[in-house]
């Protein structure tokens, strides 16, 4: 039975090979009635065989021998009309033979053996098994995992999908001491996986050993795949690749590389403006963390990407989002201590959020266009208090730039923009002040571009 069709054994006169395994599913239906006692040290390899044969008839259409061979056991034997609903019937005995009757029923009930003969839903369905059994078999569910590694162990076949589901949803319960280094080898394998699916099935596999210490350790083998995932289209591999990274960074004596460090911020920082809030939220916490555990070579390089993220994270301190605005501060009273900027943690301390934009801004007025720009997108923002803060907080940044004839057509890039954009949700008082403010920077720094 294990041996088809990876190894190709054939029938006694050399012919017909694709029907050796699954006569031996029959054979093994047949005795296993009469033979209860000497097949339980046996179940759980027999359990991972049947499985394998109701997914691989099910995801490979049977060549012609095969719809001969089983016409004529369906009608000796009464069996069902195609082979994956049979190697599901041998399952179910199984399950019903080891006093499992209530899975059997449970899994009835929720529709999941019709799924199990899907290959689109193949893979819930056998994940829903696995949860149904592991509430009353774990030793066996263990057993069967040690074997599903030895399947999955091998080159990435197209039958993969259902085990992979089987063995993430009992991994909470494995000893990971023993087979902890197979389960980093497969689900390292499975996050460059093209398919979605299987990403996020390595994610959640990874999700368990990141909260061991001793597995946290070995993350660093995976660090660089889990951060190219942070820019996956896929929202779900992005929140997922951020809760494996913070499970990581749970632990304390873990630290952040000097060359993880800049690329993990940056990748963050990017992530602040998702347009998931639980992903801001978790980019903004796991910034933090960053910052409180890199080594010391390497704060040096993240003190840049720290500066880049001031504005960002004060804008976002009056996100709707109490969480996202409550991290926000948070981060941002971690960025001015990391920082070492005294006087703007101070005020964060106190809650003054807009004294402390006057501080950073007069503390960095060299670079106050840089401020400006990365304010300028937020007048599109969906939420009007954000849009509000952007518009006053580029206000107060244009003060900086009086005389610097240069700087002057980002700020008029910007009032353009806001004019196109949608003007009537937002403050009228604030909108005046700033279009007032441009047109007296034009003036005194005797530009002849026309601002509107």
């Amino acid at each position: 039975m294990e041996d088809w069709p990876l190894h190709r054994m054939c029938t006694s006169d050399g012919d017909n090979k694709d029907l050796f395994a699954l006569a031996a599913t029959l054979v093994i239906w047949l005795i296993v009635p009469e033979c209860n006692k000497a097949m339980i040290p046996y179940s759980g390899r027999l359990f991972v065989a049947l499985l394998f044969h109701v997914v691989i008839t099910t995801q490979q259409m049977p060549p012609e021998e095969v719809d001969n061979f089983w016409s004529a056991c369906q009608e000796k034997h009464r069996l069902p009309s195609k082979p994956n609903r049979f190697a599901v019937q041998a399952m179910k005995d199984l399950l019903c033979r080891l006093q499992c009757d209530h899975v059997v029923v449970a899994m009835e009930r929720k529709g999941c053996w019709d799924m199990m003969l899907c290959a689109h839903t193949q893979h819930y369905a056998v994940g829903l098994l696995a949860r149904e059994m592991l509430r009353v078999l774990i030793p066996l569910c263990s057993c069967i995992t040690l074997h599903l590694l030895r399947q999955l162990s091998r080159e990435e076949p197209c039958w993969d999908l259902p085990f992979l589901a089987f063995l993430v949803e009992v991994l909470e319960r494995l000893n990971l001491s023993k087979c902890g280094g197979s389960v980093m080898k497969i689900m390292s394998r499975y996050l460059q996986s093209q398919c979605s699916q299987r990403r996020r099935l390595a994610l959640r596999g990874l999700m368990v050993p990141s909260k061991d210490l001793l597995m946290a350790r070995r993350m660093c083998s995976v660090s660089q795949s889990l951060l190219q995932l942070l820019g996956d289209e896929d929202r779900e591999v992005v929140s997922m690749s951020l809760h494996v990274f913070t499970n990581v960074l749970q632990h304390k004596d873990i630290l952040v590389s000097s060359t993880t460090a800049p690329k993990l911020a940056e990748a963050l920082l990017l992530l602040f403006d998702h347009d998931n809030s639980h992903v801001q939220l978790l980019s903004i916490q796991l910034f933090c963390k960053v910052m409180d555990l890199v080594v010391d070579e390497g704060k040096k390089p993240l003190e840049t990407i720290v500066n880049k993220s001031l504005d960002t994270l004060f804008i976002y301190c009056h996100d709707e989002n109490w969480h996202v605005a409550k991290a926000s501060r948070e981060t941002l009273h971690c960025a001015a201590k990391f920082l070492k900027r005294r006087k703007l943690k101070q005020l964060l301390e106190k809650e003054h959020l807009w004294k402390f934009a006057e501080v950073l801004l007069a503390e960095d007025r060299s670079r106050a266009a840089e401020h400006l720009r990365r304010a300028q997108p937020y007048l599109q923002s969906p939420q009007e208090p954000l849009r509000e803060v952007a518009v006053r907080f580029m206000g107060m940044a244009e003060r900086s730039l009086r005389g610097q004839q240069g700087k002057l057509h980002a700020l008029s890039q910007a009032i353009q923009a806001q004019r196109k954009g949608t003007i009537s949700h937002w403050s009228r008082t604030i909108h005046a002040q700033f279009t007032s403010r441009a047109e007296e920077l034009s003036s005194s720094s005797g530009s002849s571009e026309s601002v509107s």
